[in-house]
């Protein structure tokens, strides 16, 4: 059967500074656990806390620039540009430019609480 989203669920998220996550498919808006669709947009200077999660993380930027920090280094992505995060790989994201980022981020499985073991 089709489903119709017709407006995404706002999801709290974490991080120095308020940012914008509209998740349209995932556990909380479609009740789907098998992924997630989400459109971010954080403001420059945001950071949010390090994260080793169970799902793999496929992100593309709309505007702006991503900062993805890794054990093996620092990666600025771009407008028109995409980065995949593997699971079980430590990952912090950021948009330390001015102008912040957005991006459409794409988990698998979905993004939860319970699974993305944010750093304390």
């Amino acid at each position: 059967m089709v489903t119709h989203i017709r407006k995404p669920t706002v999801i709290t998220a974490a991080g120095n500074k308020p940012k914008l996550i509209e998740e349209f498919v995932g556990r909380v808006n479609s009740k789907s656990g098998s992924l997630s669709i989400a459109r971010m947009k954080s403001p420059g200077g945001w950071v949010e806390p390090g994260q080793t999660p169970e799902f793999d993380e496929y992100t593309v930027v709309l505007a702006g620039t991503l900062r993805v920090t890794t054990r093996d280094g620092v990666t600025d992505v771009h407008a028109g540009e995409a980065i995949v995060t593997p699971k079980q790989e430590w990952v912090q994201y950021s948009t330390p430019g001015e102008t912040g980022a957005e991006y459409i981020a794409v988990c698998l499985p979905a993004f939860s609480p319970e699974t993305v073991h944010r750093d304390e």
